[in-house]
């Protein structure tokens, strides 16, 4: 679920933060840049792991921060393909199942990778697994409900890369559309034994 990922950057550390030793600036900076934000094809960045190696710094004519080149070592969450993981029930649509885990949201499980057959309910707004009992014609209805606990295997990641492009000094004009794109998101799949919501094995 975390890797460690090698990274390079050039760190620019203002004048007001000289006072403080230049390693500890450059992880505070790294830390400020990175934390919590998406690195396209790389993954979430989570936390600093530590600095390999600084080169020389350098100040440029009519700029009087520094300007390190640093190479460094960042705690990065991108599951493995067919990674199992345990999340939470976020939302349910037509699309599918949406799952939570606390510190990432954007997971999806289509409506054609839930357990077969399963339905969507209009006024629950929920999926139901309709389970057969006993190999008859009877069926019980499971519910996933919000905020229940689910175990899902990693079947794809999604990678879109939100850069703003555009001829220099050109202003973009930014629509929903763009704005509600997410940088990275996993698509899941429970249409196996031992998938879904934990209630339904807790007594297998």
């Amino acid at each position: 679920m975390f890797l460690i990922a090698e990274m390079k950057d050039t760190v620019r550390v203002p004048p007001w933060k000289f006072d403080i030793k230049l390693n500890d600036a450059v992880e505070d900076t790294l830390n400020m840049k990175l934390a919590n934000k998406v690195v396209h094809n790389v993954g979430l960045c989570v936390a600093l792991w530590d600095v390999t190696k600084m080169e020389d710094s350098f100040i440029f004519p009519g700029d009087g921060a520094t300007h390190t080149i640093v190479h460094f070592r960042y705690v990065v969450f991108r599951p493995f393909m067919d990674e199992v993981i345990i999340g939470k029930i976020k939302s349910c649509s037509k699309e599918g199942v949406h799952v939570s885990l606390g510190f990432f949201d954007d997971i999806l499980i289509p409506s054609d990778s839930l357990q077969h057959p399963s339905r969507f309910d209009e006024s629950e707004q929920l999926w139901i697994w309709e389970y057969e009992v006993d190999d008859s014609d009877n069926k019980h209805d499971l519910f996933m409900d919000i905020g229940e606990p689910i175990r899902l295997r990693v079947v794809d990641e999604v990678f879109v890369d939100t850069t703003p492009t555009g001829p220099d000094g050109q202003q973009l004009e930014t629509t929903d559309t763009d704005e509600s794109k997410v940088p990275y998101s996993l698509i899941g799949c429970i249409n196996e034994p031992g998938l879904g919501l934990l209630s339904w094995w807790n007594n297998t």
